[in-house]
């Protein structure tokens, strides 16, 4: 999760950015189109052009990860992380344990 809160829904999201597909051709440039629909949805131009590029990546117009292989990369990095704590905690215990046992066995 990010540490922004989404504003915006993703359905907004998606319409502001049909939008800009739709009314392309009525604005000299792209970025006059995408400062035009920004501002009519309250969001800045970037944000807009940021998911413009997002969308594109996802439908395969631009060359990117898309975003469900995104969101598949960062839990198994989560979840990697995760393990690798847990075996940090089991190795440490492990040790421990052993060293106990050590201690135990030797006193008279």
């Amino acid at each position: 999760m990010s540490k922004t809160t989404n504003k915006f829904s993703p359905e907004v999201r998606a319409r502001a950015v049909r939008m800009v597909l739709d009314h392309q051709g009525e604005h000299g440039s792209r970025w006059a189109t995408i400062a035009s629909i920004s501002a009519k949805i309250g969001c800045s131009a970037p944000t807009l052009n940021a998911w413009l590029k997002k969308s594109e990546i996802d439908s395969g117009k631009r060359v990117g990860v898309p975003t469900d292989l995104s969101d598949k990369l960062n839990a198994l990095e989560r979840e990697n992380r995760e393990l690798r704590q847990a075996n940090e905690i089991l190795r440490k215990a492990s040790a421990y344990f052993a060293q106990a046992e050590l201690d135990r066995r030797f006193k008279p």
